[in-house]
Order: C-alpha cells, then structure tokens, then sequence
C-alpha cells in the first residue's frame, strides 16, 4: 500500500519562516469565514513575506482585496481578528492590513501603486493572483515619487508620536517607524540610479550612501550603524535635539 504523501498548501510553500505559517493560515480563515463572498484575494508583505520576521518585533503586513467595500460589521472583523493575535500569537507585534477593490487593483492608474507593491513586494496566500496582471516593473523615479509623496505628512507624525511617547518602549517603538520611513524614502532618491528592489532599512541606507555619503560642505552627515557622525544624524523629534537611538534600534533589530 503507497503512503500518501500530502503537497504543501500555497500559504505553506509562500510563507519562508515555519513559525508564521499558523498565523497566516488562521488569518486567511477569519477573513473568509467574515468577509464571505466579498473576499477575492489575500497577499504578505515585509519581513513576514521575506522571512526576516522577528518575533515579538516584526508586524504582519497584509494586503486585502474584496470585490465589495467593507459594511459595518466587516470593520469590526478586523478588531476581533487583532485581539485573537494578540490571544493565540503574541510574538507578532501587530497586524497591519490595506485594504483595496478588485475594481481599484486592476486599473491603469494603480499601475504604480497598486500594481508596483503587488507585483514586487507582496506574496499571495489566497485567491487569484492579481499581481499576474502587471508586467515587470524597471526600478524609475516615477515609481520612487508614487511611494514617498506622503513623506512630508507622515515624517510630521511619527515625529509627533516620538515626542508624545509615555514610555521608553512605545518612543523606541516611533522612532524605529520614524527611522524605517527616512530609510527607504532616501532609497527612493537614488532607486533608479541602483535599479534594485529593496526592502530593507539598512540596505535601503547603505545604498543611499553610495551616492550620498557628504553633505554640501564635504563631511559625513549620517552614519548608518548608528555610530556618532561627524556632524549629526536626523533629528526626529519636534525639538530639534538630535536622536541617534533610532538609528541605532533599526541597526540593532534589522526589522
């Protein structure tokens, strides 16, 4: 008598670390038991999806299509999803999901937004596969202007959640956002002159400073190890005091 042989499931095979396997795979059940129907496809993203994931550092970033805008009871899925993370995995540090329509994924203008991080950042894990819609992307300026057009907004608010912190913890916990969010938006600057795809922090940085390493008067202006400069690192606090400490907790947890 043969013995069966069982073939991994898609969420099996697309999630690298073992561990977050069971967190995906009860993930996946929640939205198709709230969202019924409406659901169309689910997709990983960031260390999950890379298999960098720390335990209780790194979140689950997740992408949500639907064919129908969520109703009231449908929102509410999603606390009730979150509060049986916190339950039954509590080494993932939280549970990030954007949400978008069928209808808004395949469309020309998501071409760059839309179509840029299913394409290039994201793992599907359920459903069909919309980043087969969208051809291979060339690493351009245009690309690196869709995603830090909202740096300036959000830069002002992490900054803001730094300075409002009540606790060491949920500072350090802003400024590794903070720093994460400088990172790759200074990545952009210089994405089409590397023409790679990274994710990184600390990649993203370095590569930064292969084009950028002085400032107009030819010192160092930012080490990104986290060691003290020459000048200074990025202020991140309203302040303007200096705060190397992101820097540093970025280098030290390569979230």
């Amino acid at each position: 008598m043969q013995t069966q042989v069982s073939t991994p499931s898609l969420i099996q095979r697309s999630i690298p670390q073992q561990n977050y396997v069971p967190v995906v795979e009860d993930l996946v059940a929640c939205l198709k038991s709230g969202l019924k129907e409406s659901l169309h496809s689910v997709y990983v993203y960031g260390s999950v999806a890379n298999g960098t994931a720390i335990p209780n550092v790194s979140n689950l970033d997740v992408v949500l299509v639907t064919h129908a805008p969520f109703s009231v009871s449908q929102k509410s899925l999603f606390n009730s999803i979150n509060w049986r993370f916190q339950k039954d995995f509590p080494f993932v540090k939280g549970l990030a999901i954007r949400t978008a329509l069928v209808s808004e994924v395949a469309s020309l203008s998501a071409l760059f937004t839309w179509g840029f991080l299913l394409k290039q950042c994201c793992t599907n894990v359920y459903g069909e596969d919309l980043s087969e819609c969208f051809g291979d992307y060339v690493p351009s300026w245009e690309i690196a202007k869709q995603w830090n057009m909202d740096i300036e907004q959000s830069a002002a608010m992490l900054r803001k959640e730094v300075a409002l912190a009540e606790d060491a913890q949920s500072q350090v916990e802003a400024q590794r956002k903070l720093a994460k969010k400088l990172l790759r938006a200074a990545y952009g600057l210089v994405l089409h002159k590397t023409k790679r795809w990274l994710d990184d922090p600390m990649e993203s940085g370095r590569a930064f400073l292969e084009f950028y390493s002085t400032g107009a008067d030819g010192r160092a202006t930012w080490d990104i190890a986290g060691q003290p400069s020459h000048t200074k690192t990025f202020c991140c606090r309203p302040c303007g005091r200096l705060c190397p400490l992101a820097c540093q907790r970025v280098s030290k947890d390569r979230v």
